[in-house]
């Protein structure tokens, strides 16, 4: 009877142990949806998820708060088994800088999903977490982001008050949702003075006037009232300072371009970002995420910076063109060439700072890219002005198309009659927030997949290093010979050509360490062959090597040292990687 009691004691305890202990959650079984657009207290929830499920992988921290109080998450990707994060090549991706561009915070909480669900399942994703260190900070904006998702309102900015109209009071006429579907969208009014006419087959659809014309209808900006009674609407809406204009890199003031702020790095979002950046040297490539219209875009962001060193192009070119591949319909582009000039940017501090390969995608094309005019390319500048403007009658024609038959309606608003205070009978109406610079939610997972799948492209093209030679000759009594190569298997060089130049950040050094050793001399193999040498001045057991080791290419030294026993002979790349060999002096 004793016995059978402890037995039952027995297996109601494992009974207890099995339904009862808090169980191990692995990578697999954090649920994430790429069909839908995390608020920031959902992004929370998603990046604690996955740093529960992964804790030896992933890291995530709060680099301060923004300006309404929300964390800015960062995350930091290693696998500690394979060395700590500081001695591998770095790679940086942040989205959502601008209010109204949030689905890089979608890409970027894909890129960290994916590859923590298929380490150790697919060589790319274990090879990138086994070589690399990733660091992300989904998003830059909370702030904004919130009120995009939340209250359906956009806001490029971020949201510290700023008084636009300079009447003492910040932020008191914005736009407001007048008709109560939940969205803001546009005003129009009947005037046969205006500048605008219906289209002549879809009077949804608003078109200018020919020189001459009659006009049917003025178009009056997004809802709202003259709330502070100075005769204008939404004059002053929430928000003031561009994030992306602040950065410490040919920052021009708010006179030259709008929201830079009163000095670079003012706001805490940009000051955040930047000690983030400086506190992980390692970094050699970078990816900002921002919309619209189908870019892989790298600097200059202005003109006056001069172009990139041919050596640096052609790294940039060796990625972007490949990105054109992985991301179809995407362009690979110079930004002030060929988008906008833009001081004070990301992209700029990152290259030109700190030596960071960046490039800045404008995620999604316009819905003109699956139902386009006109069938086939065309030169526009040989087009007349009259046949330009019926493509672009037909252009959007084409949109409504695509909002008719694949949104199925959903992100446009009929034109209806309000009762304005002020303009009297208008009309509310047109494309909604989710209908413009934003993929729908079917198209989400495709847009987070490619551009996460361009990233990893990029950072395993960062520096891939390897002792390609290291042979010991003895010459005399305690005299060694020591030849070593290091080859570099990636496109990306161990120190950019800009960091070069400029002396951005140490160069790499090999260094010998032994308890019985002294490093008496050395050389650069200039003819392996014929054992010639270039003198490399020696320091403290140490040499550095000023210009790293090239894009699918290597270096040869020669060292001269005195000494005995086991030594260590390590290659150090501040954003290469760290290599280390033993070898025995005998």
């Amino acid at each position: 009877m004793r016995k059978n009691k402890i037995f039952l004691v027995f297996i109601s305890a494992v009974l207890c142990l099995t339904f009862f202990t808090p169980k191990t959650i692995s990578a697999a079984e954090v649920k994430l949806s790429f069909d839908h657009f995390y608020d920031h207290a959902e992004l929370t929830k998603a990046l604690k998820a996955l740093e529960k499920a992964n804790p030896q992988l992933m890291k995530v921290i709060s680099l301060g708060k923004s300006h309404q109080g929300r964390d800015i998450w960062a995350v930091i990707l290693n696998n500690p088994k394979t060395g700590p994060a500081e001695h591998k090549p770095g790679f940086y991706i942040d989205g959502n800088i601008h209010g109204n561009e949030v689905q890089g915070t979608e890409v970027t909480l894909y890129a960290i999903w994916y590859l923590l669900k298929n380490h150790g399942k697919t060589d790319l994703a274990t090879r990138l977490l086994d070589e690399k260190a990733f660091y992300a900070i989904p998003t830059m904006n909370p702030d904004s982001r919130d009120y995009f998702i939340n209250k359906a309102e956009a806001h490029r900015t971020g949201l510290i008050p700023y008084d636009s109209d300079r009447d003492g009071v910040a932020d008191e006429d914005g736009p407001e949702d007048l008709n109560g579907d939940g969205f803001i969208t546009q005003m129009r009014k009947k005037d046969s003075d205006g500048r605008y006419k219906a289209h002549p087959d879809d009077p949804r659809i608003m078109i200018l006037v020919r020189p001459g014309e009659k006009g049917e209808y003025t178009l009056l900006d997004d809802e709202g009232i003259d709330n502070d009674g100075d005769g204008r609407i939404n004059e002053d809406g929430l928000g003031g300072y561009d994030m992306n204009r602040n950065y410490g890199f040919n920052w021009q003031p708010n006179y030259a371009q709008s929201g830079a702020g009163d000095y670079p790095f003012c706001f805490p979002e940009t000051r955040a970002t930047r000690d983030f950046l400086l506190d992980h040297p390692n970094i050699m490539g970078g990816q900002n995420f921002h919309n619209t219209g189908g870019m892989i875009l790298r600097g200059p962001g202005a003109k006056n910076m001069g172009e990139y060193s041919p050596a640096d192009k052609k790294v940039y070119d060796y990625i972007g063109k490949k990105g054109e591949k992985i991301i179809p319909g995407y362009n690979y582009l110079i930004v002030y060439k060929d988008l906008y000039t833009v001081y004070g940017g990301s992209i700029d501090f990152l290259y030109s700072v700190l030596g960071i390969y960046t490039f800045s995608n404008e995620l999604d094309m316009d819905p003109s890219f699956f139902f386009p005019a006109g069938g086939q390319e065309r030169d526009e500048e040989e087009e007349n002005e009259e046949l330009r403007r019926m493509r672009s009658l037909a252009q959007k024609l084409e949109e409504m198309t695509y909002h008719d038959l694949v949104l199925l309606g959903e992100q446009f608003s009929d034109w209806t009659p309000y009762k304005h205070p002020l303009y009297g009978d208008i009309e509310i109406g047109g494309i909604k927030i989710y209908g413009t610079r934003v993929p729908p939610l079917f198209q989400l997972a495709d847009t987070c997949h490619r551009n996460a799948a361009f990233c990893f492209f990029h950072a395993d093209q960062l520096p891939r290093l390897a002792f390609d030679k290291l042979a010991v000759k003895k010459l005399e009594r305690d005299l060694y010979q020591i030849d070593i190569s290091v080859k570099n298997t990636r496109v990306t060089p161990s120190i950019s050509a800009v960091a070069h130049e400029k002396k951005l950040h140490r160069p790499d050094r090999i260094k010998v360490e032994g308890k019985n050793v002294k490093l008496l001399a050395s050389g650069r193999l200039t003819d392996r062959f014929r054992g010639i040498t270039q003198k490399v001045k020696t320091r403290e057991d140490l040499i550095w090597i000023e210009s790293g080791v090239p894009g699918f290419g290597k270096v040869d030294y020669r060292l001269l040292v005195k000494g005995k026993g086991s030594i260590k002979i390590i290659y150090d790349s501040l954003k290469g990687g760290y290599l280390t060999k033993t070898v025995t002096l005998k």
